[in-house]
């Protein structure tokens, strides 16, 4: 019991409608990396946020270094060396990088003087024992996603950890940067520290952990030693069943263009004078490093970055969409990469967060929203995207990740859409819930809808897509047909102009 750092015994916690943990043990070992699986909505997240003092567990245990401890809030176990790196990023993006990590706990001279000099030193200590390369000066608003997840990986280290929760943290990473992480937690391994990983790469998993413990449906379900397990037994112990296929069958033909962008460069970012065509019916996947322009690329078609130059042209006729409310109505939809942030409003329930891109659809005659329409489309989305949810009433924020992700398809689909444009639409969402937004997306392409994909996962970009363009340095750096290319060929083509 001596190498037991963490103990969380018979966790129990429900919510109005649902028992989202029911009586849920997991054991972590000094000095060991122990993954958390199981798919969205087995609650795993709310299991950590018992553990973090998020939330208060109705019943059970928690021993740490074999002391019973009951936390009252995140400060409270931050202090008590119990950290988390949340999957969606909640930092403070108009101060710099080193206030993001010293918040609350400023260094000071004569206890009433920031000491910025300290900061900055300690920040750029703790930046050199992970290898981070930013300056803690930087403003977070400056930095991309995969940066300001080093930051937050910083910070935790900050707190001399004993135990810290990685909440996909990869999601938004590069192979590059994905290996660096893994340095990152395997330095933290041999200082003694508990590392608690939740994933749904199971080619991570297998590399990164010593132990595997299985969730499903509140309920824990199986613990084992990763040198045990296959990608194989592991679906089928989170799902309850096999998976004989990663990616559903293609029956979707690409026919005429729909769609031409023309030498588009952007006013504010790397975007520069980019061109390519999307067939009717056709998945065009969009590769690329972090940074190389794949978001802003979307972002510029759909209206809400500046376009510096170049046009847009829809079934032959120039688009001028200088905002989302334009661009909705000419037929473009965009479900964007940071889900917390801009892709749902966290305070509102499933229904308003359904139907709020097409409110005019249910206005009376009185101009009044009819709420009996409302409710039926709503039903709709919940019933098609398969979205767990105890009522339509429930906040959006209260759901698991993917099913969040699967609320914001629901809520584009209703718009009826021409083209439907997704940065990274399976990010954060278990294996399950991965293979169905990829027949939804090939059956949308099998119905006549087009589709421009941009994804950081490889295989699914080979795997769902016709076509695939890839960026470098806010440039087309070549175009491949999915079926016939390799990994190895998009990778080269990724840092052609880095």
């Amino acid at each position: 019991m001596d190498n037991v750092l963490l103990e969380m015994k018979n966790i129990t916690k429900e919510f109005p409608g649902v028992k989202a943990l029911n009586n849920v043990s997991l054991t972590i070992k000094r000095g060991s990396v122990h993954a958390l699986m199981g798919e969205n909505g087995a609650g795993k997240s709310t299991l950590m946020k018992c553990l973090f003092g998020i939330y208060t567990k109705d019943s059970g245990t928690i021993y740490l270094d074999g002391k019973e401890i009951h936390f009252k809030n995140s400060k409270e176990a931050l202090e008590n060396g119990v950290a988390m790196v949340h999957q969606e990023l909640n930092q403070a993006l108009k101060r710099n990088v080193m206030d993001n990590i010293w918040l609350g706990r400023y260094p000071t001279k004569l206890g009433i003087i920031t000491d910025e000099h300290k900061m900055y030193n300690d920040t750029l200590e703790i930046f050199k024992s992970l290898s981070i390369d930013i300056n803690p000066k930087t403003m977070m608003n400056e930095l991309p996603v995969s940066q300001r997840q080093m930051v937050e990986i910083a910070k935790a280290v900050s707190y001399n950890s004993k135990i810290i929760v990685f909440d996909e943290p990869t999601s938004s990473l590069t192979e590059k940067e994905v290996d660096h992480l893994f340095e990152i937690i395997r330095k933290l391994k041999l200082k003694g520290c508990g590392i608690i990983y939740i994933s749904h790469k199971m080619e991570e998993i297998l590399n990164i952990s010593d132990q595997v413990t299985i969730m499903r449906d509140g309920t824990w379900i199986a613990t084992e030693d990763s040198k045990d397990l296959t990608i194989e037994k592991i679906i089928k112990l989170m799902v309850g069943r096999e998976l004989t296929t990663r990616f559903p069958k293609k029956n979707n033909v690409p026919g005429d263009i729909v769609l031409k962008v023309e030498n588009l460069s952007s006013s504010y970012t790397i975007l520069k004078n980019v061109s390519f065509e999307l067939r009717k019916g056709e998945i065009l996947g969009v590769a690329g490093l972090a940074g190389s322009g794949r978001t802003e690329l979307l972002e510029n078609i759909f209206g809400i970055s500046e376009r510096k130059c170049g046009k847009v042209i829809l079934n032959g006729r120039h688009v001028v969409n200088n905002n989302a409310a334009q661009s909705i109505k000419e037929g473009l939809a965009l479900v964007t990469e940071e889900r917390r942030a801009n892709g749902i409003f966290g305070i509102l329930d499933i229904l308003n967060n359904t139907v709020i891109s097409n409110l005019k659809k249910y206005k009376t005659a009185r101009f009044f929203l009819s709420k009996r329409k409302m409710r039926r489309d709503t039903s709709w989305a919940i019933k098609s995207m398969r979205i767990k949810t105890p009522t339509q009433e429930t906040q959006i924020r209260t759901l698991s990740g993917g099913n969040q992700q699967k609320v914001i398809f629901g809520r584009w689909l209703l718009t009826n859409p021409e083209i439907l444009m997704l940065d990274e639409p399976t990010r954060g969402i278990d294996v399950g819930a991965k293979f169905e937004i990829y027949q939804l997306i090939i059956e949308l392409a099998e119905k006549g809808k087009s589709v421009i994909m941009v994804s950081s996962e490889m295989p699914e970009l080979l795997g769902i897509c016709d076509r695939i363009l890839v960026m470098s340095g806010g440039r087309i750096a070549g175009e491949v047909v999915a079926a016939e290319t390799t990994q190895e060929e998009i990778m080269t083509l990724a840092a052609k102009y880095v």
